[in-house]
C-alpha cells in the first residue's frame, strides 16, 4: 500500500503551488522570517556582462551559457569583428610565439594548424570557429564600447554606460556581474620620441598596422626588440632594400620547443609547416595526434625551474640559451657580443623569435644601438650623431602595460579602480580586487605567465569565475567581494616569491611596468600548473557576502526542491554511474 500513495496524494495533478509565506506569519514574527518562497535549487536569474570578445570573452561566453542556470548574457566588444588581439595585430610576421598546438581550446583541437607557430589570421579564423560553433555570436555587440562602469550599493548592481563606435551615441545597461576581459596588452601607445610626428615618409604601430601600404622596396627603421619587433624585421626583409633596426636593450631568445620534430626537417629551421599528410594523419588518427600535442605540452610545462635563482636548471638554461643563440648568429658570430644580455633569461619575456637572429646576420640589416634624440621629417638621429634617412618608420614599442582598464570603473564609495590601484595594482590570485564587488578580471595583475601554457589558466580562471557565480545564484548572495587582508596576503606571497626568481634581475621589463628594479606586477607568482590548482577550488572564505534580503537562510528555499513542486521527483542517485563505489579493502585502482 505505501507504494501507492504518490495516487493518493495526486502524482499527476497539476504542479504543487504553494501558499505565500506572508499568509503562515504574524507581523510580529515578519521581520525574524527566514523561509524564502523560492526551492533549495531554483536557479536565481542573474545578469551577466562580459567586456571583451578576445579569447576571455569567448570562452567565458562558452562556459557561463553551459553551467550557469537562468543567466542573462551580455558581452561588449569596441571591435568591428571578435578575437581581440589576433583581430586587432595584423603586422608583417604577427604570429603566436606558443607553438599552435598549445594555443587552443582543451576542449576544441585543431588538428589542422599549418605551422608550428601559427600566425595571425590562422589564430584568429580559429576563434572565430570556435564562438560559432558554441553559439557565441547571439550574445556578441559588436563595435560596443564600456566607457564607464559603477557599482549601486543599494541595489547591489554594475551601472553601465556605453558607447556605440560608429554613432558615439550611449546608451546605459545594468548587471549583477561584471566580467573584463579586454586582456592584459590591448592599449597601444606611441613611443615618446621628439618629433615623431613630423615625419613625411609612412609612420607605423606595430598594433595599428596599415595593411594597404606597399612597403616594397622602401628603406625601413623598425624600434624596438620585444615580440612584435622580433617578428617584424624578418617578415619585411625579403621585400625591403635596407632596415635599421634600433635595439635599446639586449634581449635573449629561447631555444624552440619540440626540438627533436624541428631537426627532422632540417637544422636550424625554428618554425616549420605540417604537411598535408601530417595533418592527414592527425585528422584520421586521434592517438597520433594526442601524442604529439601532449609531448609538445610537456616540454611547455617542464621548464619552471629554469626561473627560479640557483635551481639546477636556471643554471644550465643560460649556456643552453647562449649556445643557441651563437648557432643562429654563425653567419655574422662577432653579433654576440653585442646582442646576448648579462642579465638571466626569462627576465624579460622570452620568445623563440623564428628567423630574427638570422635577419641580423643579413647585411640589408643594421642593428643600432645608439640612443634616439629625435626623428625629424626624413629619418631618425641618435646620440652618435648620425641621421639616418628612411621611407617607412615602424614602432614596435608595446602597449600600456599599467594594468588600469582603459575606462572608468567606480567601486565601492566612488572610488576607482585606478585611484586603487595609483601605487601598485593589488589583488587576489589577478582575479579579483576589494572594493568591487561582482567583479572579475581575466589576465588582470599578475596574471601573465613567464613559461608554461596561458591559454589553460585562462579557461581555469573562468572556471573560477563560473564557480563564483553559481555560489551566488545558489546562496542568493546579491554581493560578494574578496576580503582586503586576502588582497593583503597575495600581495605579500607575490613579493617574497618574486625575490628568488630571474624576473626580479635587473632587466627592463613590461613584467614590471617598464621599469628595471619596479614590482612584479604581470607574473603570476608560481608556474601554470600551479595557478591551476589555485583556481581548482575557490577559497570562500576570503570573500565577504551580502545576502538577498539581508537573509543568510534564503540559501534553504522552503523546503521543497523544484523537481517536487513539477512532480518529476527521481532517485537517479541509485544510479551506478552516480554512486561513488568505495574499493573494498586490499583491493588497488
Amino acid at each position: 500500500m505505501f507504494w501507492r500513495l504518490s495516487n493518493v496524494f495526486g502524482a499527476d495533478s497539476e504542479p504543487v503551488k504553494t501558499s505565500s509565506q506572508e499568509t503562515q506569519r504574524s507581523a510580529s514574527q515578519a521581520s525574524q522570517w527566514v523561509v524564502q518562497d523560492r526551492s533549495i535549487d531554483e536557479a536565481r536569474p542573474l545578469r551577466v556582462v562580459v567586456i571583451g570578445a578576445g579569447i576571455s570573452g569567448i570562452l567565458a561566453c562558452i562556459r557561463f551559457a553551459q553551467r550557469i542556470p537562468n543567466i542573462e548574457l551580455c558581452i561588449y566588444e569596441k571591435n568591428a569583428d571578435i578575437g581581440g588581439t589576433w583581430f586587432e595585430n595584423r603586422y608583417p610576421g604577427c604570429a603566436c610565439d606558443i607553438p599552435a598546438h598549445t594555443y587552443q581550446a582543451t576542449f576544441e583541437p585543431n588538428k589542422e594548424w599549418s605551422t608550428f607557430y601559427a600566425g595571425a589570421l590562422e589564430i584568429h579564423q580559429y576563434w572565430k570557429r570556435v564562438a560559432e560553433k558554441y553559439g557565441c555570436m547571439k550574445y556578441i555587440k559588436l563595435k560596443q564600447q564600456i566607457s564607464e562602469a559603477e557599482w549601486d550599493e543599494e541595489h547591489s548592481k554594475w551601472n553601465l554606460q556605453i558607447q556605440d563606435v560608429d554613432s558615439s551615441a550611449t546608451y546605459t545597461d545594468r548587471c549583477d556581474i561584471l566580467i573584463q576581459a579586454t586582456g592584459a596588452l590591448n592599449a597601444w601607445k606611441w613611443p615618446s620620441i621628439p618629433g615623431l610626428h613630423d615625419f613625411k615618409g609612412k609612420l607605423m604601430h606595430s598594433a595599428t598596422w596599415d595593411e594597404s601600404y606597399d612597403y616594397k622596396g622602401q628603406r625601413v627603421a623598425v624600434v624596438g626588440n620585444g615580440s612584435s619587433g622580433i617578428q617584424i624585421v624578418p617578415a619585411l626583409l625579403p621585400d625591403v632594400p635596407h632596415i635599421d633596426h634600433y635595439v635599446r636593450s639586449r634581449t635573449w631568445l629561447s631555444p624552440t620547443f619540440a626540438r627533436e620534430e624541428i631537426d627532422k626537417r632540417g637544422t636550424g629551421l625554428e618554425n616549420f609547416s605540417f604537411t598535408p599528410e601530417e595533418i592527414a594523419t592527425f585528422k584520421k588518427d586521434h592517438q597520433a595526434y594526442q601524442k604529439f600535442r601532449k609531448a609538445v605540452e610537456l616540454e611547455l610545462q617542464s621548464i619552471h625551474g629554469a626561473t627560479l635563482n640557483g635551481n639546477p636548471m636556471q643554471i644550465g638554461a643560460q649556456e643552453m640559451f647562449v649556445q643557441n643563440m651563437k648557432r643562429r648568429l654563425a653567419n655574422k658570430p662577432e653579433l654576440a657580443d653585442e646582442l646576448i644580455p648579462a642579465f638571466p633569461p626569462a627576465c624579460r619575456r622570452l620568445t623563440p623569435g623564428p628567423g630574427y637572429l638570422e635577419a641580423l646576420t643579413d647585411d640589408k640589416v643594421d642593428i643600432v644601438t645608439s640612443n634616439i634624440i629625435k626623428v625629424d621629417e626624413t629619418g631618425i638621429v641618435t646620440a652618435d650623431g648620425q641621421h639616418r634617412p628612411v621611407d617607412m618608420l615602424v614602432c614596435a614599442t608595446g602597449f600600456d602595460t599599467s594594468c588600469t582598464p582603459r575606462f572608468t570603473i567606480k567601486g565601492r564609495g566612488g572610488i576607482t579602480l585606478s585611484e586603487r590601484w595609483k601605487e601598485t595594482p593589488e589583488n587576489y590570485l589577478s582575479v579579483a580586487t576589494d572594493g568591487f564587488p561582482n567583479y572579475f578580471i581575466s589576465l588582470g595583475p599578475n596574471a601573465g605567465l613567464g613559461e608554461g601554457n596561458l591559454l589553460v589558466v585562462i579557461e581555469k580562471s573562468v572556471d573560477y569565475f563560473t564557480e563564483c557565480v553559481l555560489k551566488m545564484q545558489r546562496d542568493h548572495i546579491r554581493a560578494m567581494s574578496v576580503r582586503r587582508e586576502a588582497v593583503q596576503r597575495f600581495t605579500k606571497y607575490c613579493d617574497q616569491y618574486f625575490s628568488g626568481t630571474v624576473f626580479s634581475g635587473k632587466c627592463r621589463s613590461w613584467y614590471k611596468g617598464g621599469t628595471d628594479d619596479g614590482r612584479v606586477t604581470a607574473l603570476w607568482p608560481g608556474s601554470s600548473l600551479h595557478s591551476i590548482q589555485a583556481f581548482a577550488h575557490p577559497r570562500w572564505e576570503d570573500f565577504e557576502y551580502e545576502y538577498v534580503d539581508d537573509n543568510a537562510s534564503a540559501w534553504l528555499g522552503d523546503g521543497w526542491t523544484e523537481n517536487e513542486k513539477n512532480n518529476m521527483i527521481n532517485v537517479d542517485y541509485l544510479d551506478d554511474e552516480q554512486i561513488d563505489f568505495p574499493l573494498p579493502a586490499g583491493v588497488h585502482s
